[in-house]
């Protein structure tokens, strides 16, 4: 359907076609046709981002108004700009789309009635409307989507001015909370639209007293739900679409009085090396019409793809509706969780593979969020860099950490969550020495904490973190538990345990002084 649509309303008066809500068929027949992208063999729509295959952390800004000023974490993770500097690129960006050929998605986030937002997008890019229309959640009729919600304006041909815009470079992510909108140019890459929306939920609903969480969910077949925490790269996409168990979401949810809900109503799965016999769920969803693959190499002739080349950047993704996931849950909700999981990977190589955590060492953990940055998440980013990122989400947080903190420390005693730390990092030794943890392992202790396996199991607190490690897990050998172990050279062990450590107590510094002394001394 072509139509002008109520564009009007923010400033656009288009000299050209509007497509709004467009169904996969169209957007992919269109991309197509304007060479945007090519279709793979399986039917599923290969597209390419060009220069800038990553986010773009430090091109994120949130307009400095007075609305919401008081209440945003200022620094490295948010950036201020002027509103004048907002109002200047709002002006040169409408001019920008008023002479292309739009397309417009009404859709939501968040799968709980009472807490969902409504969001416009609105692109010059059939593939990326149709990466809004995978990602978010489509209203079941025309008109279902209403309310006050946030609109997202979106060019990736369109670049700043910095002198005029007061941005860095070309690139920018804009945020304004008082006139609910967002801005994106300069960069083709699609994550920043959905980043972008979970930044906004991240300001909105811990002001209502809804955790969100930069974290997937799945549920057992006896309701028990489980939250995975943790930085792209750490397994969460691939260790929650279990085969035994229902996806509720792969990246996203809020923590309300009623349970957990999905914000997606999609994956945005992490590619390179997927295999189907690793990885089932995901692999069959990369073959279905309407999945996008985001920088994966393909045969021009034969479209075959080639999951395991890294040439264009090692940050390959797939964009799909959640329901080409078998058995995902249709409505995106689960009851209150029995497990939380932070992951993490270590790239030091020092961290034991699975540790139960005591409430205070959880607490000291969320805010730590150690982990390593891996290759191609972030533009710039070429290996894996170790890093603490507060709540295992710290680039999409708007408010600070510890609003967030107190919010998880009050659902986890409230509903007596267990909480566990598993490594899908190095062992044998640091990034370039050691090996990468066999994913068989880190499924098979994960299976046996949620499955209640590892309940009455003895644990060996580790001497320098403190960590309290199963002595034993099904399926695991005992020496994989115990790091130490697994270094041919115990002393090189213990000095970068030593190291490490240093590094968390370093870190930790800043919250100090807003946490108990418990949790101070739940550190190593």
């Amino acid at each position: 359907m072509t139509t002008r649509h109520d564009l009007e309303a923010h400033g656009l008066r288009p000299r050209q076609a509007v497509h709004r809500d467009l169904v996969p068929a169209e957007l992919c027949e269109r991309a197509i046709r304007r060479n945007e992208a090519l279709l793979t063999e399986h039917g599923a729509l290969a597209a390419r981002t060009g220069l800038f295959t990553g986010r773009a952390a430090e091109d994120k800004y949130i307009v400095d108004e007075p609305e919401s000023s008081k209440n945003v974490w200022w620094g490295e993770v948010n950036r201020r700009l002027s509103p004048e500097h907002f109002e200047r690129l709002r002006a040169d960006l409408i001019e920008d789309l008023a002479g292309r050929e739009l397309f417009v998605q009404d859709v939501w986030a968040g799968a709980d009635p009472d807490y969902r937002l409504p969001v416009r997008v609105i692109t010059t890019s059939a593939w990326h409307s149709l990466f809004a229309r995978n990602m978010f959640i489509v209203p079941e009729s025309d008109g279902a989507v209403a309310g006050t919600g946030f609109t997202l304006l979106h060019s990736p041909g369109f670049r700043a001015d910095p002198a005029r815009h007061g941005t860095r470079r070309e690139i920018f992510i804009v945020l304004n909370f008082a006139k609910r909108e967002v801005l994106i140019g300069g960069t083709a890459y699609a994550g920043e639209i959905k980043k972008s929306i979970f930044t906004v939920l991240n300001y909105l609903l811990p002001l209502q007293g809804v955790l969100s969480m930069h974290c997937s969910a799945n549920v057992g077949d006896a309701g028990d739900v489980a939250l995975f925490f943790g930085l792209s790269g750490t397994g969460k996409t691939t260790l929650s679409a279990d085969p035994n168990r229902h996806l509720i979401g792969d990246d996203e949810h809020g923590w309300s009085e009623s349970g957990v809900f999905n914000f997606e109503g999609g994956n945005y799965a992490k590619v390179i090396g997927l295999s189907a016999s690793a990885e089932p769920l995901i692999h069959a969803a990369t073959r279905r019409f309407g999945t996008i693959l985001e920088n994966v190499v393909v045969d021009p002739v034969t479209r075959q793809v080639d999951f395991a080349d890294a040439s264009i950047t090692e940050n390959t993704r797939a964009s799909y509706p959640i329901s080409y996931i078998s058995g995902a849950v249709p409505d995106g909700r689960g009851m209150h969780p029995r497990n939380v999981i932070f992951l993490t990977a270590d790239a030091f190589g020092v961290l034991p593979p699975i540790s139960r955590l005591t409430p205070e060492q959880a607490m000291y953990q969320f805010l730590s969020g150690y982990t390593a940055k891996v290759a191609g998440t972030e533009a710039g980013v070429k290996e894996p860099t170790a890093t603490f990122s507060a709540c295992f989400g710290a680039p999409f947080l708007a408010l600070p950490p510890t609003v967030y903190a107190q919010l998880l420390k009050e659902r986890l005693e409230q509903h007596r969550a267990t909480c566990w730390l598993v490594n899908t990092g190095w062992t044998g030794g640091p990034y370039g020495t050691g090996t990468r943890i066999r994913l068989a392992y880190t499924r098979a202790m994960i299976s046996a904490a949620l499955a209640g396996r590892l309940d009455g199991v003895s644990t060996r607190p580790d001497p320098v973190f403190g960590l309290h490690i199963p002595e034993h897990v099904p399926d695991v050998p005992d020496d994989v538990l115990q790091p130490r172990n697994t270094w041919a050279d115990p002393d090189a062990y213990d000095e970068q345990a030593a190291r490490l450590a240093g590094m968390f107590r370093k870190n930790f510094e800043k919250f100090a002084s807003e946490v108990s002394a418990d949790v101070r001394a739940a550190g190593p």
